[in-house]
């Protein structure tokens, strides 16, 4: 069936297709520079319907899938060894084929595969080194784990970190206010209170959950510019910051956000969630064996232990993109629960936007 059958028809001057052309069009800008000779260090990141990925005479052959019409599919040929050769390849929801024969490739050119879903979690994350646990490391993951004296003072150091980050991304990113102003004395008393004794695992997170109430606080003076379209309206949630948590009749959780700002927030978290796992397979780490978080079966709890120093690298990237940008209501999808979600090319820019 051909693929262009599947994608709803708009007319040329939709606002839809005109804001994902010009999604597609700032990717470029957004693009690490390289140095001669330098493997390209920059992900390929896939999106829409009908991708394709096959080996056709020994090369890789990737076709994106098509997201909007009018759209010129895009394609790319890569052969092995090849410096324009990513080292990661991301599939954003979508659909499209995949071979065996492909897998095997990027096994043997070590590139990364990872595919997330529409909520931006991730659904599957392979290494190109495939995972060979390093034993030792293994070993110092389940000694921290199961010692508690050890296992508070891996958490104090990772929330000292996550703290210290917190308050650049407040003094840099966020305009100065009274809310500003709590939220970087919090955190800084946060510091203090991790460097003093502690008795147990819950005294760190209260003081981390102390830190996070004040910091995001300071988030709900942001206000995201928006181009007006009457084909469009917004709701008025997505109009400013409220909350890190999504407003719901249900208990609030921070997962399938509810404006347009945590939305973006959940894909660039489950972004360099995937990055750092396909980091520590490749160095020999279990990602199931958390030290702080102790997640559900199959869950990378030790990869949620060592994303909470980045976080607030993420925000501070997000935060710029909000503060470059004018936003259409075209560019996000109201679901019929009330989830927000990002259309996919904006959701390609915003996993550049941290990768810069």
């Amino acid at each position: 069936m051909n693929q262009l059958a599947k994608i709803p028809f708009v007319s040329d001057n939709d606002e839809y297709a005109i804001r994902s052309e010009n999604w597609i069009s700032e990717l470029t800008d957004l693009q690490k520079p390289r140095r001669l000779r330098e493997r390209n260090p920059n992900p390929l990141i896939l999106t829409g319907h009908g991708n394709s990925l096959r080996i056709e005479n020994g090369t890789l052959v990737i076709k994106q899938g098509f997201s909007h019409y009018p759209q010129k599919q895009e394609c790319h040929r890569y052969f092995k060894g090849d410096l324009e050769l990513p080292r990661i390849i991301l599939l954003l929801d979508g659909s499209g084929t995949i071979s065996f024969d492909v897998l095997s490739w990027l096994g043997e050119q070590n590139v990364a595969l990872a595919r997330m879903n529409w909520a931006g979690e991730i659904a599957i994350a392979i290494s190109g080194n495939g995972y060979a646990n390093d034993p030792e490391k293994v070993d110092w993951q389940r000694e921290m784990r199961n010692c508690p004296k050890k296992q508070i003072e891996f958490a104090r150091e990772i929330i000292s970190q996550k703290l210290a980050n917190s308050v650049k991304t407040l003094e840099k990113e966020i305009p100065s206010s009274e809310l500003q102003a709590k939220a970087i004395a919090r955190a800084k008393r946060g510091i203090s209170e991790l460097s003093e004794s502690l008795a147990d695992m819950q005294q760190v997170r209260a003081i981390e959950g102390e830190c996070a109430s004040a910091y995001f606080k300071a988030w709900t003076q942001l206000q995201l510019n928006w181009k007006s379209n009457s084909r469009y309206p917004l709701p008025e949630q997505w109009k400013s910051y409220r909350a890190r948590s999504a407003v719901r009749d249900q208990a609030p959780k921070n997962c399938n956000a509810t404006d347009p700002i945590n939305a973006m927030l959940n894909y660039a978290y489950a972004v360099k969630t995937t990055q750092l796992q396909i980091d520590a397979i490749g160095q020999g780490y279990d990602p199931t064996i958390g030290i702080m978080h102790h997640g559900r079966r199959g869950k990378p709890a030790y990869i949620l232990d060592i994303l909470e120093p980045e976080r607030p690298k993420v925000d501070a990237a997000i935060l710029r993109f909000l503060r470059m940008t004018t936003f259409s209501g075209a560019d996000f999808i109201l679901r019929k629960d009330g989830t927000c979600r990002l259309s996919p090319q904006l959701a390609r820019v915003v996993i550049a936007a941290i990768d810069s």
